[in-house]
């Protein structure tokens, strides 16, 4: 791809995102038949924002387009990618399915959706990758089988993958992965809570906050833990996660108001909860809250806000037990507020540090390489940063 002209890069990212001309055009503000000529090499890209602009629509770096790399997520694990793929797209299991091997029992299912959840908050995303088609279809079979027994698992592998599928930047099968949890979840008010976590982090990163916030609000509506009690914390954790996602949405959205509204309610939740717990796998509490309250702060480009309470957040003794995959994630988008503050070297620190931490979350994500790009083109890049660029191919 590196040798194509810059115009049938876009049309090939465009068909592996599985847009239409005419979808590329809308999300663009431009015409069809502008997308047509770019393709065709008729109108040349002379312009880095417009460049810049078909890249965050295409969910691929400036650098991409440009010929001078190709994404490390998506050349390496192409054909895992469209194996999940081929496993979402199934509907032929029944419980008399004779052609295929018996469905594995439920407990061993249950000890597998767990390692693999295990493996998403450690960050090794190319492992999990090549696990879900294999999980995928067993979760499938066991829950045409035993559909009382295995809906909940199922519900998680959908959950999994498509989580997964976010970080790597395939968030359009993300979204059909979590449109699958939904519908498995069926009338179960709690597992279409659970679904709909997913669900609002897929269509956040397809740019649909509106949607996003709609979708985390009206999950959350459906759970009311009262009394609270321990019985009652899985459901707390759900709700204030729910809660998390759609404010981070009304960040997206720019609306201040709510996102301040929503991360108290969600503040008020996790000190019911405490720290240190794990329930239905969110890493629910106080200090999960706080470090949304910095995202969101970036998000609205309230960056000096946002650096004063990443000190504090980091410095909270829970910070350091929370999984590898999400203290990388969250130091990527710290990175993001010094960088709008023009503290390269703090920038710089943040983005070192996320790759000690969890590498695939700075080597993998597309948001990564942009956020790297941008601190390494700073004079002078400090040392790690000029490596981590180097090694990405992003300057």
């Amino acid at each position: 791809m590196d040798e194509l002209p810059i115009g049938r890069r876009v049309a090939q990212w465009r068909i592996r995102r599985r847009m239409t001309q005419q979808m590329l055009a809308d999300r663009l503000g431009k015409s069809k038949s502008w997308v047509d000529k770019v393709e065709r090499g008729v109108r040349t890209l002379d312009r880095f924002s417009v460049i810049q602009d078909l890249a965050e629509v295409l969910r691929v770096d400036p650098v991409v387009l440009l010929g001078r790399t190709t994404p490390p997520s998506t050349a390496a694990d192409t054909d895992s990618v469209d194996l999940v793929r081929a496993a979402l797209a199934r509907y032929d299991f029944t419980p008399h399915d004779l052609d295929r091997r018996p469905a594995p029992p439920v407990a061993e299912l249950s000890r597998r959706v767990g390692h693999a959840w295990l493996t998403y908050q450690h960050a090794h995303y190319f492992r999990l990758l090549r696990m879900l088609p294999g999980l995928l279809v067993d979760a499938q079979r066991t829950h045409a089988e035993q559909p009382e027994c295995a809906v909940g698992l199922l519900v998680q592998v959908y959950r999994v993958t498509s989580s997964v599928l976010v970080k790597l930047g395939e968030a359009d099968l993300a979204w059909l992965a979590a449109d699958r949890a939904v519908t498995a979840a069926g009338g179960d008010r709690l597992l279409f809570a659970v679904a709909a976590i997913p669900l609002a982090q897929a269509l956040r990163a397809l740019g649909r906050n509106q949607l996003a916030m709609a979708a985390a609000l009206a999950a959350a509506s459906q759970i009311t833990p009262i009394p609270y009690d321990e019985g009652t914390l899985g459901e707390l954790s759900v709700l204030g996660t729910l809660l998390l996602q759609a404010a981070l949405a009304a960040a997206g959205c720019g609306d201040r108001r709510t996102v301040h509204e929503l991360t108290d309610r969600a503040g008020e939740i996790a000190n019911l909860v405490g720290e240190g717990h794990d329930h239905q796998w969110t890493c629910f509490g106080p200090t999960t809250v706080e470090l949304a309250r910095v995202v969101a702060a970036v998000d609205l480009g309230d960056s000096e806000d946002a650096i004063i309470r990443h000190g504090h957040a980091t410095r909270r003794d829970q910070w350091r037990r929370l999984p590898a995959g999400h203290r990388a994630a969250y130091l990527i988008d710290a990175a993001r507020a010094y960088l709008q503050v023009g503290d390269l070297a703090a920038a710089g620190r943040a983005l070192v540090e996320a790759d000690r931490t969890a590498p695939a979350e700075t080597r993998s994500r597309p948001a990564a390489r942009t956020v790297i790009a941008a601190v390494a083109r700073g004079k002078p890049a400090m040392a790690g940063v000029a490596h981590l660029a180097t090694t990405l191919g992003v300057v």
